[in-house]
């Protein structure tokens, strides 16, 4: 028999999985299982016992108030980019993309002050044309948006027609933003206008 305080304390507080109180205990799985629902402790879905796998130590943003009217405008900004730029398509991350960098340091200016977001943890795509100098566009992307080049992914290349407007536009590419978190993704999309 395992203590109903027992499983409480290791599933809700420590936020163990089933496997890992299994295996501190000497039991089986199946074991937690009849005693977790015998006391009618309810179980993490699938997608939350993943999440809460990779962040043992709760979320890594935190949602802050807005307290003063420049965190007001910095908020109705980042929607903003988010609503007209951003990639609502995916359902596991916040993603923006631009060949502006004064547009993508403010989104992620919006990431790291509203929401907690450390810089090191997001992750960049680089999408150029095959006459572009892959060198140069990434230091010119690390540059601008003051970060490094191991928080890209590889380049991709797309082979360039004739010459378009995109050259006045983007001579260094397109810079995707990347934030891999499911939770922080669905609260920025329930921010947006309906």
């Amino acid at each position: 028999m395992i203590a109903k305080d027992e499983l409480q304390k290791r599933y809700l507080e420590e936020k163990l999985s089933m496997s890992d109180i299994a295996s501190s205990l000497g039991c089986s799985v199946n074991k937690v299982v009849y005693w977790m629902d015998r006391y009618g402790i309810k179980r993490r879905s699938i997608g939350e016992a993943i999440y809460q796998k990779h962040n043992p130590h709760g979320d890594p943003f935190t949602v802050k108030p807005i307290k003063t009217k420049s965190d007001a405008k910095l908020l109705g900004m980042g929607i903003g980019l988010y609503w007209g730029e951003g990639t609502k398509a995916n359902k596991y991350s916040v993603r923006l993309g631009n060949t502006d960098p004064a547009l993508l340091n403010i989104f992620m200016l919006f990431l790291t002050e509203l929401f907690g977001v450390k810089k090191t943890d997001m992750r960049f795509g680089l999408q150029i044309f095959s006459d572009i100098d892959p060198q140069e566009a990434m230091e010119f992307w690390t540059r601008e948006l003051a970060v490094k080049p191991s928080q890209f992914y590889k380049i991709t290349v797309t082979i360039s027609g004739s010459l378009g407007t995109y050259r006045r536009k983007g001579a260094y590419g397109v810079v995707t933003v990347h934030y891999h978190n499911k939770k922080l993704r669905d609260i920025i999309v329930n921010m947006l206008p309906k």
